[in-house]
């Protein structure tokens, strides 16, 4: 009788990594793949709705909805240009900002669990549920107390502003190049969107630094290193896994939040164009897929795996 064979531990390892993953197949393969399927249809296609029948038939129209969305469509262009800057400021800033809060969150401190909480908010009010009780109160408070809040912020804001343009002249007669000079205001502007996006992202990299050895740290400690070198020799090559992981995150969530879903989901369901929305929604998603390989391929090359 042959004696079975076991595994390895790299094997079981592997396994335990497509356990893991195989609901998302499978919800991927029942859910999304018909959905991608109709959407291509829909983006080649004319759509006649009957509405005494109920249905609708499709008549192929090649590439006129492609033609009509890049040449005739007045704000397709710009939005997926605006969504596409825009993520390409996000990522970048949402990754470094929540790497730092996560270091700064991962020193003991007294309060540190409330801190992380707080963190953490603005997902839980970014919800949908949240999000409309919220309205709703807004509303319901409107001329009472909200006026005398908004008014009170329009005095706060006035009083604490100061000149801008002041500061980019300085920073430009410093001899700062022009193209940073932009992305800093422009991430500047974008502060409270950088922070309110970043909950997950910071919760990820704090399970990354709790799961590094202490002995690590021992070592560098020992051998004299600095902070600033145990930052970029030690903690940086030991997060940059769970760098991808943020990034590919971070852009999938610019994605869905993007003015371009918008524009899809309202000449859909207000026009009734489901042609030309399909064409919205294949198009940024494409682009989409694009940034994540290139952005994910190069940071693989750089990325160190600890086992």
């Amino acid at each position: 009788m042959k004696k079975k064979k076991k595994l390895t531990l790299l094997q079981k390892r592997s396994l335990t990594g497509y356990l893991f993953v195989l609901p998302w197949v499978v919800g991927f393969l029942v859910f999304y793949v018909r959905s991608l399927v109709m959407t291509g249809q829909f983006a080649f296609s004319s759509m006649t709705i009957d509405a005494l029948k109920g249905g609708y038939t499709l008549d192929f129209a090649g590439l006129e909805n492609f033609r009509y969305a890049f040449t005739v469509h007045p704000t397709f262009k710009q939005e997926l240009t605006k969504s596409v800057m825009n993520m390409l400021i996000d990522v970048p800033l949402i990754t470094f900002f929540s790497l730092f809060m996560a270091m700064l969150l991962n020193k003991k401190f007294p309060g540190r669990s409330v801190v992380r909480a707080i963190f953490f908010l603005p997902i839980i009010l970014s919800s949908g549920a949240i999000s409309e009780a919220m309205n709703l109160s807004m509303q319901m408070m409107n001329g009472g107390v909200a006026t005398q809040a908004a008014e009170t912020a329009a005095t706060a804001g006035t009083a604490l502003a100061f000149d801008v343009d002041y500061l980019v002249s300085m920073f430009m007669n410093l001899g700062l190049p022009a193209s940073i000079l932009d992305y800093i205001v422009e991430a500047v502007a974008r502060i409270n969107d950088i922070i309110s996006a970043s909950g997950v992202q910071i919760i990820i990299f704090i399970a990354a630094l709790q799961s590094i050895p202490g002995s690590m740290y021992e070592v560098a400690k020992i051998e004299g290193a600095t902070g600033y070198e145990t930052f970029w020799k030690v903690t940086f090559p030991m997060v940059m896994p769970h760098i991808i992981t943020n990034v590919v995150y971070t852009i999938v969530d610019s994605f869905t939040e993007s003015t371009v879903v918008d524009l899809a989901y309202d000449v859909a369901f207000t026009q009734y164009n489901y042609g030309l929305s399909s064409v919205f929604s294949l198009v940024s998603t494409i682009i989409t897929c694009v940034i994540l390989v290139a952005i994910c391929g190069f940071i693989q090359k750089r990325t160190f795996y600890y086992n």
